[in-house]
């Protein structure tokens, strides 16, 4: 049976409209090359397949710095499809600034690293949350770590092989 009428008076601590106002979602369109072990800073779009649809003004994305549009809790989600050869430790990491990005936090790695000599390709995901209490000073990048020369995150402009979400899941706590 589902609520569909509330009547009387005196009710408090009932939370309405506090929906999902932000969805958002970027991908790779190239290649990240083994040993380039740095802040990705090139080759993001936007989703732009048929099946997504962006909710909200959506993300800012400058040379691989993601920016929030509002305040608010985030739900941010990155995958990497990473192929390494003989690479004990082929990294994709992620880092927030609430500062500007004059100092960044370490806040997720994963790891699609092997050890032998044949190619290994493995999908990864992580997650975390961000507190923007100031729009104009959070942001998130990402890039690589350990990864030998062997070793790369794949891209791709027409599916999502690494691809990077952001979901506005409430107001800022």
């Amino acid at each position: 049976m589902a609520l569909t009428q509330i009547t009387g008076s005196g009710i408090s601590g009932v939370t309405v409209g506090n929906f999902i106002t932000m969805v958002d979602m970027f991908r790779l369109t190239a290649n990240q090359s083994g040993g380039t072990n740095a802040v990705i800073t090139a080759n993001f779009e936007r989703v732009d397949d048929a099946s997504f649809s962006q909710i909200g003004t959506g993300m800012t994305e400058s040379s691989g710095i993601f920016t929030f549009p509002t305040t608010g809790l985030y739900h941010v989600t990155y995958t990497g499809f990473i192929r390494a050869n003989n690479d004990p430790n082929a990294m994709l990491y992620a880092q927030v600034s609430s500062n500007s990005g004059g100092a960044f936090d370490d806040v997720g790695l994963v790891n699609a690293g092997e050890g032998s000599s044949a190619d290994a390709v493995t999908t990864v995901t992580n997650h975390f949350y961000v507190n923007v209490t100031n729009a104009s000073t959070f942001q998130v990048r990402f890039g690589t770590s350990s990864m030998g020369s062997g070793s790369q995150v794949e891209a791709d402009t027409n599916q999502n092989y690494t691809s990077f979400s952001f979901v506005r899941i409430g107001d800022s706590q």
